[in-house]
């Protein structure tokens, strides 16, 4: 990989070294990213793609062992086998910085160390690195991160900072494609569980019968098409984390099934009299609202209660508009890698089309727009034309078209959208129509809004 589009992540307790490091290699590196507390290196690892981290060997924290600088590279091994890894070390340790080789560290630099030296190692491993990227066979594309720089998103993972080493059960709300099934696997990642299994169930799709045996397991022959002994879900999850998805689309009965596991903590296969302890930490979604599932109605209150230790609202992609080019980006990367592409980038018409777009589809609209402009593309430049919506997603604006409706109307509904997209914000809105204040304040005025 070529420096320039590298990100680098430099850890280290001492202000100086940061500074001198960043200072250094903010014209040489795409990205620079500074961290004083090395505790923070895994939600750093999770939510950007670093390429090379440059680890300090001592550090004033939490963990005393003397030699912290061994025990963070582990864990760094342990998250990300595939970053690179410089150790910085003082002279009188190098025997120790000598030692993290053999723990998986690339290389070491002594302090203080000769600026070029130091950028000539950078280049010279990530040169390496690019020469042992996995071919065709063996292509990895794990789309499970979870990115945003938007307020709304920074405030999620703070909360998922806080509550992810705890056993709290979570229940995370939000829309179709807000990417509530990778909050939930990026929660159990961050858990203490997280060597332990990760199951997840679409509950909402099962029927009475196969939503005992699927989640609880049963005999042979507990009912006709039991031929076989059957472990149930909440055993698979035994010591991990089980996900149940879509939980607001379960009967009356099946909650009532469900709540009774939850408070014993215990599952009784079907067939069998015999009740199995189970350890399990229980993630929820659902795209219903909170107050559909208050609607004793429709779901118990005290399953409610129970599932809803603490709760995560996923945003709608149109309320973290700023994310939009960021999550593009990491798409186009992904998927160029998957199909054996060029490195893609996009130009400032298929940025500003991006922008614009309500994405009703969310996240994974966006991904699959994504994906198929990757696939398509014979240029490494998206442009506009690139970049084809779904029409299951936006069947409205095609009966618009068809209506032959007014030019007026036309503008003064996209307008709307764009300023409910915006929560009100006058001067985002503008600016995302491509209109100054002055100019969006007199159609307000013309159409009455």
């Amino acid at each position: 990989m070529i420096l320039k589009k590298a990100t680098v992540l430099i850890v280290d307790d001492d202000i100086d070294v940061l500074t001198a490091v960043k200072l250094l290699l903010k014209t040489e590196a795409q990205e620079v990213i500074t961290e004083k507390n090395p505790e923070n290196l895994n939600w750093l690892l999770q939510r950007n793609q670093v390429d090379l981290v440059l680890l300090d060997m001592n550090f004033n924290s939490a963990i005393n062992t003397g030699n912290e600088g061994l025990y963070w590279l582990r864990k760094i091994k342990e998250w990300k086998p595939n970053v690179c890894v410089i150790m910085i070390t003082a002279y009188g340790d190098i025997d120790l910085a000598v030692r993290s080789l053999k723990e998986g560290a690339n290389d070491f630099v002594v302090k203080p160390w000769h600026n070029e030296k130091l950028i000539s190692t950078i280049k010279e491993l990530l040169d390496k690195q690019e020469g042992t990227k996995p071919t065709k066979a063996n292509v990895k594309t794990s789309d499970t991160s979870i990115l945003g720089e938007s307020e709304v998103m920074q405030d999620i993972f703070y909360k998922v900072n806080k509550i992810a080493p705890t056993d709290a059960n979570i229940l995370i709300l939000g829309e179709n494609g807000t990417g509530k099934d990778l909050m939930a696997k990026a929660i159990h990642e961050r858990s203490l569980r997280a060597d332990q299994p990760f199951i997840k169930v679409d509950v909402g799709a099962l029927t009475d019968t196969l939503f005992e045996s699927e989640l609880f397991g049963h005999k042979k022959g507990a009912y006709t098409d039991a031929r076989e002994d059957r472990t149930g879900r909440f055993e698979e999850a035994q010591g991990g984390t089980l996900f149940l998805d879509e939980i607001g689309n379960i009967s009356l009965q099946q909650q009532a099934k469900l709540l009774t596991v939850l408070q014993n903590r215990q599952v009784t296969r079907l067939g069998t009299n015999k009740a199995v302890d189970i350890d399990i930490r229980l993630i929820c979604a659902t795209n219903l609202p909170l107050y559909e599932l208050a609607n004793e109605n429709r779901f118990r209150k005290d399953l409610v209660y129970r599932i809803n230790t603490v709760e995560i609202n996923m945003p709608p992609l149109r309320k973290r508009n700023e994310d939009i080019v960021i999550l593009a980006k990491h798409f186009a990367k992904l998927y160029a890698a998957k199909y054996l592409k060029p490195a893609v980038d996009f130009d400032a018409g298929a940025l500003q089309k991006l922008k614009q777009y309500n994405f009703p589809g969310n996240v994974r609209e966006l991904q699959y727009t994504i994906e198929r402009a990757v696939i398509m593309a014979d240029d490494h430049l998206l442009k506009a034309d690139d970049l084809i919506f779904s029409i299951l997603e936006t069947p409205a604006e095609s009966e618009i078209e068809a209506d032959n409706v007014p030019l007026s109307t036309l503008e003064k509904n996209a307008i709307l959208r764009v300023i409910e997209k915006n929560n009100g914000n006058i001067t985002r809105a503008a600016k995302e129509l491509g209109l100054t204040r002055t100019a969006l304040y007199r159609r307000l005025s013309k159409y009455d809004i």
